[in-house]
């Protein structure tokens, strides 16, 4: 189950991250994210454009605007990549329990 590395290069970022977090409580213009941060426009813009690339936001025009919108199922390639490392570290981990409990009877 290979996940793109646009996604995780989008989330390797903190600012890109805190950008998630602002958009998942309402849609948001270019400039109402630069509000939130001490960068350039540009900069912000840089950054949207990754989360863009990574699937994990859309991004729509009206009129001049840009509006940046949450894209839940962006994220679900990484969560299904990290239930895979879930799943195996619980078998390891019974698995452990098991012959723990078995050599202290």
């Amino acid at each position: 189950m290979p996940v793109e590395q646009p996604t995780f290069r989008a989330l390797a970022d903190p600012t890109r991250r805190e950008i998630l977090l602002m958009l998942r409580r309402r849609d948001l213009t270019i400039a109402e994210v630069s509000e939130n941060f001490d960068m350039t426009r540009a900069a912000v813009k840089k950054h949207l454009t990754v989360l863009s690339d990574g699937g994990l936001i859309t991004v729509k025009t009206r009129g001049r605007e840009r509006i940046n919108s949450l894209s839940p199922k962006g994220i679900k390639p990484v969560l299904d990549w990290l239930g895979y490392f879930d799943s195996f570290w619980d078998d390891r981990l019974t698995a452990l329990k098991t012959a723990i409990e078995k050599d202290t009877k």
